[in-house]
Order: C-alpha cells, then structure tokens, then sequence
C-alpha cells in the first residue's frame, strides 16, 4: 500500500497578497484558481512534485461563519501550525524570500537535530520555515 500528501491548506489573509509570497518569492506555480460564494481558492505546487498541492484560502471561505471567525482570531494571533519547505539550496531562496520584502524571523542556522534552516512570516503571519537536508 502507498499513501502521500496530496494537499494541505494555509489559512491567509489576503489571497492575492499571499499568492504573491507562495508563487514568486517560494518559486511555486499557480496551478488553479477558483471562485465560489465570494471566496476564493488556489492552489499551487513545485514543478518538482506533481501531485502535491498547496490549497491558499481565507478564514469564511467553506466555512461555518463561527468556525470562520475562530479561524480568523487564530490567523490574527500567529497561532496556526507553520508550514515547512525543503530546498536544495538554502541560502539562494533565503535571499530570494528575503528580497520580497518578506519579514525574516531566523537567518538561515545549522539545528541541532540536524537541518540547516531559516524562517519567515508570510503576508498573513503565518510561519514557514525553509530547510535543507544536511549534506551527507
């Protein structure tokens, strides 16, 4: 039996703010964009990975006006989990992220339990931390 992620979604503000973050500054592809109800869906992926998605979506979109408003209050507060990229080359897409004008929450650093990482906020307060696998 296989089993694999075919897509997560994060929780943003702004839609066209963080499709700007996801797909230039992390380099993912704008794969589909769906209006429904007065919210929005898109979806992106890595050129790399085909069948593994990224669904980007405001709090009230398919939801409950009270799951919404809690889903709301979380994104307000940072406190939703972080989303966590692999790269190939840490330090050149540190710079490229950091030249969007993203906010830097941690330069790239070696980890004691054996990555190399960095961290940002993305437009909506969400962390993402970008890692690379250490060399072997």
């Amino acid at each position: 039996m296989n089993i694999s992620l075919q897509y997560c979604h994060i929780t943003v503000q702004d839609t066209d703010e963080s499709l700007a973050f996801y797909r230039d500054a992390l380099g993912l592809e704008l794969r589909n964009d769906v209006a429904s109800g007065g919210h929005r869906w898109v979806t992106l992926g890595a050129a790399q990975q085909p069948g593994l998605e990224i669904v980007l979506s405001e709090p009230h979109a398919g939801r409950s006006q009270a799951d919404g408003d809690a889903l709301q209050e979380l994104l307000t507060k940072g406190t939703l989990p972080m989303t966590v990229f692999r790269t190939d080359d840490l330090d050149a897409t540190f710079e490229r992220v950091r030249a969007s004008g993203a906010e830097v929450l941690q330069e790239p650093i070696e980890q004691p339990w054996g990555p190399r990482d960095c961290a940002f906020r993305d437009p909506s307060g969400n962390m993402v931390r970008i890692s690379q696998a250490p060399s072997s």
